[in-house]
């Protein structure tokens, strides 16, 4: 179960249910695909409101991997989800409120 506490969020993909959570090293991972120069370049990044697919794909992957699944970004883009390219937005929302801050918790993962 996912523990909004360390970062971690609950997702279903695919139909089977996911934890993710962006650790320092997925974190790391970011700011290397994103060529970032550390953190708040990040979260500035980020925080500019516009969300590419591919962005996704590498945010969902990263905290898969960062949650322990072994999985590529490959297999995330072939991945689906309840409500289509909104779904994944709202994941990649949810987890980065999760690890940046800036908002309440998921009602289904206090």
């Amino acid at each position: 179960m996912a523990n909004r506490h360390r970062g971690e969020i609950g997702a279903v993909l695919d139909g089977r249910r996911f934890t993710l959570c962006l650790t320092l090293g997925a974190l790391a991972e970011l700011e290397d695909a994103f060529q970032a120069g550390d953190l708040v370049g990040l979260a500035e990044r980020f925080g500019s409101g516009r969300l590419r697919a591919e962005d996704a794909v590498r945010v969902i992957g990263a905290g898969l991997r960062g949650a322990g699944n072994p999985v590529s970004d490959e297999e995330v883009a072939a991945m689906t989800t309840a409500g289509g390219a909104a779904g994944f937005a709202a994941i990649v929302s949810d987890l980065l409120t999760a690890t940046f801050g800036g908002a309440e918790p998921d009602p289904e993962n206090p």
